[in-house]
């Protein structure tokens, strides 16, 4: 990673930096670093970012900054043992970096349709009325079209996001189903609406 890569990163305002941290733990699942290294907040940026800048040590205190606002949260946790630090996220922290994931997500319009109709399908009960309809504005925003009340549409490809939105909402494989149809009926009107060629 080039130096001008992590002056976009020191750029950023701590509510990002801190994004990227919560980011970096659920991905890694926990950083260890020793610690008795000098530049420990340094290398634990390093060890999020993947990279090795060549100097930029002043800005450290900015990483330090986002990580004692998400302990003051409760959202990551620090535990020594021996002579490593490891450094993960509580239950609190897993389930902000979730909603973090979800709010970000987006589905890619190929350039070229590939003639296939992503169907989601879904029964949810009445119990978790509030998951199910944060889930139906979820495939509004991602561009789905609803067919019914709890059958939406969607001309591209989407299984790694619909499997990502079942994971995260707790929803069984009976609850959430994912269909790839070739023909539905009314595709010339669907069409339009989605501005296929």
């Amino acid at each position: 990673m080039k130096i001008a890569k992590y002056k976009y990163y020191f750029r950023k305002p701590k509510s990002e930096i801190v994004k990227d941290i919560l980011y970096g733990l659920l991905v890694a699942g926990a950083f260890a670093i020793a610690s008795s290294s000098p530049y420990f907040w340094w290398k634990l940026w390093k060890a999020i970012l993947k990279g090795k800048p060549k100097n930029g040590y002043s800005k450290k205190k900015k990483v330090y900054n986002a990580f004692q606002t998400l302990l003051k949260r409760k959202e990551i946790k620090i535990e020594r043992k021996g002579n490593q630090i490891y450094i993960s996220l509580t239950e609190r922290g897993k389930a902000r970096a979730g909603w973090l994931q979800i709010d970000e997500l987006k589905i890619k319009r190929p350039k070229k349709w590939d003639g296939k109709w992503r169907i989601v399908i879904f029964d949810i009960s009445q119990l978790k009325k509030i998951y199910r309809e944060a889930f139906r504005g979820k495939l509004k925003e991602l561009g789905f079209y609803p067919l019914q009340k709890s059958v939406w549409i969607l001309p591209f490809d989407c299984q790694a996001e619909i499997e990502l939105l079942r994971e995260f909402f707790g929803f069984s494989e009976k609850e959430l189903r994912l269909i790839v149809a070739e023909d539905i009926g009314q595709s010339e009107e669907l069409k339009k609406i989605f501005k296929l060629n």
